[in-house]
């Protein structure tokens, strides 16, 4: 699996401090996802998509199945963090939330507002409350423009009536804010370092204030001396802005120090969701077992680390039943035929597996 640990040292990436008060009864919902689907096209166009078959002209149409039926909810302030392999749907769903992408199905419901049916124009009075911070730095910033410019050019966007001293002034203060110095702004984006560059992106997105950042895989492409730098700068920001993140990684050590909740995907299909600490204590699900146990420990009293076998779905034909049925141990009949639903443990911990139902595992 290509899910893997990187090792932040912990003398560097502080643990946050503001854990406990996401855990609120009254926690608001901001972002709600429900039943989201979404399918690639690999038939080409309408000729491409004929075929002759048994003596008659057909059309015949495939799909990559990225989504199926994900739902989720994040409260106002928490920082949720999706983690599985590659290509089980991770990014996918950011871009959808964020309308890079339209969903084959579902609904994408912000602060009590459906917004994945709205066009782009519709869509503007959300942008600047919700902001995406990308995974590679060197491809996210504009060549042509200047740091200066590309921080500017958002808050020219959202705020037109402002006056050439607001837009100079906010952006030396975002750029303060992140660790660049404003003197910088002049030079252009080939002129920095990676980490630099991803200091940059992240003060773009800071720059109209938002109140909901989904940030996919920002420091995956980062030396690991950067990487808790940055990740410490995204903590400090939602504990002095009250931000709300979704947070795209495949590092499970990053989740340990960032996520207030974890939610486990596998194959476009969310198969476990709980709070940061009650996982990595305690995982239900087959599949996040084996992803745990895959973390480098220097204890040798930890579990054995869980290698997976059976052949790895693809998402063109998806299996029947639970979609992670042919590598998992304690599979029966039952779980090739019938999907999982997510169900509520006693203790909040959302899962969708039949041997957890049944108290086989």
């Amino acid at each position: 699996m290509s899910a893997t640990a990187t090792r932040i040292p912990v003398t560097e990436a502080r643990t946050d401090q503001t854990h406990a008060a996401d855990k609120t009864q009254d926690a608001e919902t901001l972002l709600e996802i429900r039943g989201l689907e979404k399918r690639f096209s690999l038939s080409g166009d309408f000729l491409d998509q004929l075929r002759f078959k048994g003596g008659k002209l057909i059309r015949h149409q495939e799909y990559v199945h990225a989504i199926n039926g994900v739902d989720l909810n994040i409260n106002r302030g928490e920082a949720l963090c999706v983690v599985g392999e590659s290509g089980c749907g991770k990014s996918t769903v950011a871009r959808l939330v964020m309308g890079l992408l339209s969903p084959s199905a579902g609904e994408i419901h912000y602060d009590g507002t459906r917004i994945d049916n709205r066009s782009s124009r519709q869509l503007l009075p959300f942008r600047k409350r919700m902001q995406m911070i990308f995974q590679n730095p060197y491809a996210s910033l504009n060549p042509r423009m200047t740091i200066q410019q590309t921080l500017e050019e958002p808050l020219r966007l959202h705020h037109p009536d402002w006056n050439r001293q607001q837009v100079v002034a906010q952006v030396e203060q975002v750029m303060a804010s992140v660790g660049i110095d404003p003197d910088w702004g002049k030079r252009f984006g080939h002129e920095f370092s990676g980490g630099q560059r991803q200091r940059i992106a992240i003060a773009r997105a800071l720059a109209v204030d938002p109140e909901f950042i989904v940030a996919d895989e920002p420091i995956s492409a980062l030396d690991v001396s950067i990487q808790a730098q940055v990740l410490n700068l995204l903590m400090d920001a939602r504990r002095e802005r009250n931000l709300t993140y979704l947070f795209i990684t495949h590092d499970l050590a990053v989740v340990e120090h960032f996520g207030t909740r974890v939610a486990v995907m596998y194959l476009g299909t969310v198969c476990e969701i709980a709070d940061t600490a009650t996982l990595f204590a305690k995982p239900r699900h087959p599949y996040t077992q084996a992803l745990l146990s895959a973390i480098p420990r220097l204890d040798d009293d930890g579990p054995q680390h869980i290698r997976l076998e059976g052949e790895v779905p693809t998402p063109v034909n998806l299996p029947t039943g639970c979609v992670f049925h042919g590598r998992c141990p304690y599979a029966n009949a039952r779980c090739k035929q019938e999907i999982p639903a997510l169900t509520t443990q006693d203790d909040g911990v959302r899962v969708a597996c039949h041997a957890v139902e049944e108290g086989r595992l």
